[in-house]
């Protein structure tokens, strides 16, 4: 098997299922989602209900939201993952809607949206919603799209090369780009526009890390509307973009990621202004929010707060 190829063939999940279709009209212990019907229009923040969670919702037997701070204080677990309420979203009109996930922070919400790119698994993995209800429980807003229109990669074993190709052909930069720009433009009207906060952030795994250095690239030509962004081991990113981002970036990865070089990060690292590199000794594709075992464990964990700090400084200090 190719380098690039073991590299999305271990990313995938494993130890961790895929987000089944939310459950209707059930309160279990477990967090539940409530999911709009296809064709529902765009909701507003005030629409969100809160989500319910306790301890057994675990990522690699650990709380996702373990002694969450709050307005100076730090909380145990049941309740910091009280903190997060959770809605679907559609975004946009007809064939150029996209659906969304919104995690919204309750008591500790700080005013700050952050837009949260995913790994070719889709906005509905377990992973991913799992990582954005931790930065949603630090107080956060965020935003998650479905970059695939329905269609993410759907893991096989063994991995198929040519079939992966295929389905990445399919998904056409340009539909891909648009929509991110459109769930950009939203998070503008619902935090900036509003007067709710001045600074938006931006969040991307994977092949969503590339995605967030185009958008950051396109964004400092345009509105400059995000003022932070975090990108954890982007998949074939284009170093030459680099001087046109604007926005700080902190770019995390493992030096031995054949997906993500440690020399792309470097060269992304020099060419953007503010930009910062977090390499891990040992580590490859998808170890911050993918942990296969204890050692990635505590390189996520660390890698998790490293980009906290990093929002905070940012965006709200």
């Amino acid at each position: 098997m190719a380098p690039a190829a073991a590299a999305v063939a271990a990313a995938r999940p494993s130890s961790l299922p895929r987000a089944s279709s939310p459950r209707r009209g059930r309160q279990c212990r477990a967090c539940s989602f409530r999911r709009a019907a296809p064709s529902a229009r765009p909701v507003t923040l005030a629409s969100s209900e809160p989500g319910h969670c306790s301890r057994s919702r675990r990522r690699q037997g650990r709380p996702l939201c373990s002694q969450a701070e709050v307005a100076g204080a730090t909380v145990d677990d049941d309740e910091a993952c009280e903190l997060v309420s959770g809605s679907d979203l559609v975004i946009g009109e007809g064939d150029d809607s996209v659906r969304a996930y919104l995690f919204k922070a309750v008591k500790n919400n700080n005013g700050t949206g952050i837009l949260l790119l995913s790994d070719v698994f889709g906005f509905e993995d377990s992973a991913t919603r799992d990582f954005a209800y931790r930065v949603a429980c630090n107080g956060y807003n965020v935003l998650v799209p479905d970059l695939f229109r329905g269609d993410p990669w759907k893991p096989s074993a063994p991995f198929d090369e040519d079939g992966f190709a295929r389905w990445l052909a399919g998904q056409a930069p340009a539909r891909v780009s648009g929509d991110i720009d459109a769930c950009t433009r939203w998070l503008v009207d619902e935090f900036k526009a509003a007067g709710v906060s001045r600074k938006l952030g931006v969040v991307g795994f994977c092949y969503g890390g590339a995605r967030l250095v185009e958008a950051l690239a396109r964004d400092a030509d345009a509105e400059s509307c995000f003022s932070a962004g975090v990108c954890f081991y982007g998949s074939r990113m284009d170093a030459s973009l680099g001087s046109r981002v604007a926005a700080p970036v902190l770019f995390v990865c493992g030096d031995g990621d054949p997906l993500c070089p440690v020399e792309t990060v470097r060269e992304l690292e020099r060419r953007a202004r503010g930009a910062r590199a977090a390499v891990y000794a040992g580590r490859g594709h998808g170890f911050a929010h993918r942990p296969q075992s204890v050692e990635e464990d505590a390189d996520a964990e660390d890698a998790f707060n490293a980009m906290r700090g990093w929002l905070h400084d940012h965006l709200l200090a």
